[in-house]
């Protein structure tokens, strides 16, 4: 019944699994290992026989090796002799180590015929690993997943294994038509893209992709960074779509500052009065319990204030929330906002206290500024952190936004946690308008 889904399905391909670990055939499936090998061999050419090209997945393939080498190795030579296309050994419980996996790999290529695969999970940490060194060893079919996404813990991410075969190997992973240094330029935008989709979080520190993975903030790092980029990087990040950030911190420098200001246009001396009153004005709201990593917008908005090329557009005089439970859960805000010497006053009601403090306050501000109506918040975050305030606790918020074209990020800090995301809402908003009255200009 499956393998003629299969069929009705007019795919040109067909990707079956079978079992080589004894323990699979005996005590999951109850069959014998003459008939487990008879049930793979009728399936294959089954599908051959109707036109299909077949890619064979030997299930748990390095657990069965250790425990039944033969075994293992005759469910891949029936597989070929069936007609399957490739056979792929598949590390399905992720706990093989590399040296182990490489040398099982080795042994299967030389004692058998055919294309080989691999497929890794991550149980072990080593799945992008032991996908590189099988490719060592002969293989060349790839089974893995965009930003590693898979069971339990995941499967070998193709984010790390495309730009390590393409750009620190003899490989080509054939992609595309394009010359090898263009092949995967679009690779961050795609993990994005599939984050998005699987409404899962980015992982900041993820290689290549990751929006930490070419992110520097200790101020000899950057110092040597700016005057030559491999000081520090291992690969332009331009090759994988990615960019290269300077993330402003109590360890940055004085030339993280000036580039900073380089990326918005302008032009400060290091070791000018601008460039140590934005350093001062970060450590001193550090100390507070400000982060400013993957906050950017709000270290450019401390530069252009410092710099009195903001230009204040509105001030919140005041907001009020109010929360209660009357059949259902309800949540409203209040904001009154000044701009041009005229004051507006809005209300809003949200799903949260955040959520109507976001829409007052943008309904507002969309009286003067209707640009605003394609900026919206993304992501939210607060964190509890230290304080010196006694029993009182201080919380730093992170939200993030985006419009049309751009992402971009705020943080504040409060021991109360609606003003702290008060404070964070105003300055996205601010952002966004600075940044577009910048690009006019």
């Amino acid at each position: 019944m499956a393998l003629n889904s299969i069929i009705e399905a007019e795919v040109e391909t067909a990707v079956i699994f079978g079992k080589t670990w004894k323990l699979h055939v005996d005590k999951v499936l109850n069959l014998s290992i003459k008939d487990n090998i008879r049930i793979i061999e009728e399936s294959i050419s089954y599908l051959k026989d109707k036109g299909l090209k077949v890619i064979f997945d030997a299930e748990h393939y390095f657990d069965g090796y250790k425990s039944d080498p033969e075994y293992a190795i005759d469910v891949i030579n029936a597989a070929y002799s069936s007609g399957a296309e490739i056979s792929v050994l598949c590390d399905t419980n992720g706990g093989t180590l590399t040296k182990e996996l490489q040398q099982i790999v080795r042994e299967t290529v030389k004692k058998t015929k055919g294309k080989k695969g691999i497929h890794t999970h991550d149980d072990s940490g080593l799945a992008v690993a032991n996908t590189i060194i099988s490719i060592n060893e002969g293989v060349r079919h790839i089974q893995g997943t965009i930003n590693g996404l898979g069971e339990r813990c995941g499967n070998a991410d193709l984010c790390q294994i495309l730009p390590n075969l393409n750009f620190k190997t003899k490989f080509n992973t054939l992609i595309s038509n394009k010359p090898k240094e263009e092949q995967l330029e679009d690779l961050t935008s795609l993990s994005q893209y599939v984050y998005q989709l699987t409404n899962l979080s980015g992982r900041f520190n993820q290689p290549y992709v990751g929006r930490n993975a070419f992110t520097h903030k200790g101020g000899i790092h950057v110092d040597a960074l700016l005057k030559t980029p491999k000081t520090y990087e291992h690969l332009d990040p331009k090759l994988v779509g990615n960019r290269r950030t300077l993330s402003v911190s109590e360890l940055s420098g004085r030339a993280s500052i000036v580039k900073i200001a380089e990326d918005l246009n302008l032009k400060i001396l290091k070791r000018g009065d601008l460039a140590n009153k934005v350093l001062r004005k970060i450590k001193n709201l550090e100390s507070q319990g400000y982060h400013f990593e993957n906050a950017q917008a709000s270290v450019n908005l401390i530069l252009l204030r410092e710099a009195k090329l903001l230009g204040e557009t509105f001030t919140i005089k005041s907001w009020k929330v109010t929360s209660g439970f009357d059949k259902k859960l309800s949540c409203r805000a209040e904001v009154f906002v000044e701009m041009f010497n005229d004051e507006y006053h809005e209300f809003a009601d949200g799903v949260g206290p955040v959520h109507a403090l976001d829409q007052s306050f943008k309904n507002a501000v969309m009286r003067r500024f209707p640009k605003l109506s394609n900026t919206n918040l993304i992501n939210y975050k607060v964190t509890v952190i230290d304080s010196e305030m006694g029993t009182a606790s201080v919380v730093r918020v992170f939200i993030e936004f985006e419009d049309d074209t751009h992402r971009w990020a705020t943080t504040a800090v409060s021991s109360n946690i609606l003003e702290a995301s008060t404070k964070a809402l105003a300055d996205g908003y601010s952002y966004k308008l600075a940044i577009d009255k910048l690009r006019i200009a």
